[in-house]
């Protein structure tokens, strides 16, 4: 009988033990490089997720500092109010060092020549000086006005008042019924003026400038307490 011949495709089908173990090694080592670069490449996408949270975080608080630091600053930075003496409360205290006068109140067109240095009252125009802060002299016959309506009237000597000085001397100052101006001639470096009271000082530092404001800064006792100390004339340098 002639023997049949191998058939090619059972020698391919059992091959070289060998060369499959090979082949079957280089197979799984393929595979697990697979893994491996997966798993480096899911390494780099959880640390790059990392470091962009840590970035977050970092503005995040950030962020937050700086708001605190911002209202923070507002309220330390923030100017310090205007001072609120009290209207109609006067109670009749004495100041050492106030002078009292006895001048009338009327009404004149014409100019008036008046017994004090500055006028702590008398004949007045019949408009007012509106008040506020000037930084030029003012018409006694308008800031007299004022006075007449509850307004206090602070002149200073700007050759002896500047600066830090003259900054201390606004920050006592109520929001309004008060006229600051300069004033040349006067017998003192800072004169407070309210209706028929008088205090000359100084300094800014003085402390009975508080005194006087509680005692006459829109007092009952001036002749039109309640009167406006708006809407009638702005003098020249008004801020």
């Amino acid at each position: 009988m002639t023997p049949t011949p191998p058939n090619p495709s059972d020698k391919r089908a059992s091959g070289n033990p060998a060369q499959r173990a090979r082949i079957e090694l280089s197979a799984k080592e393929q595979r697990e490089q697979k893994r491996q670069e997966k798993l480096v490449e899911y390494q780099k996408q959880l640390a790059k997720r990392r470091r962009t949270k840590f970035v977050w975080w970092v503005v995040g608080g950030t962020a937050v500092v700086a708001v605190v630091a911002l209202v923070v600053a507002s309220f330390v930075f923030a100017p310090k109010p205007a001072p609120d003496y009290g209207a109609l409360d006067s109670t009749g205290a004495v100041i050492d060092g106030v002078e009292t006068f006895d001048n009338v109140a009327t009404h004149t067109t014409d100019a008036v020549t008046y017994p004090q240095t500055p006028p702590a009252g008398g004949p007045h125009n019949p408009y007012w000086l509106n008040c506020g802060i000037y930084t030029e002299p003012q018409q006694n016959e308008n800031a007299v006005h004022s006075m007449e309506h509850g307004a206090v009237w602070v002149t200073y000597d700007a050759a002896k008042v500047s600066g830090d000085e003259l900054a201390t001397l606004k920050a006592q100052l109520p929001s309004t019924y008060v006229v600051l101006s300069p004033y040349e001639g006067l017998p003192s470096p800072i004169v407070l003026s309210a209706w028929n009271h008088q205090l000359k000082l100084d300094s800014a530092s003085d402390s009975r400038i508080a005194a006087f404001f509680t005692e006459y800064w829109r007092s009952q006792n001036a002749p039109e307490p309640n009167a406006a100390c708006t809407g009638a004339i702005d003098g020249p340098g008004k801020q």
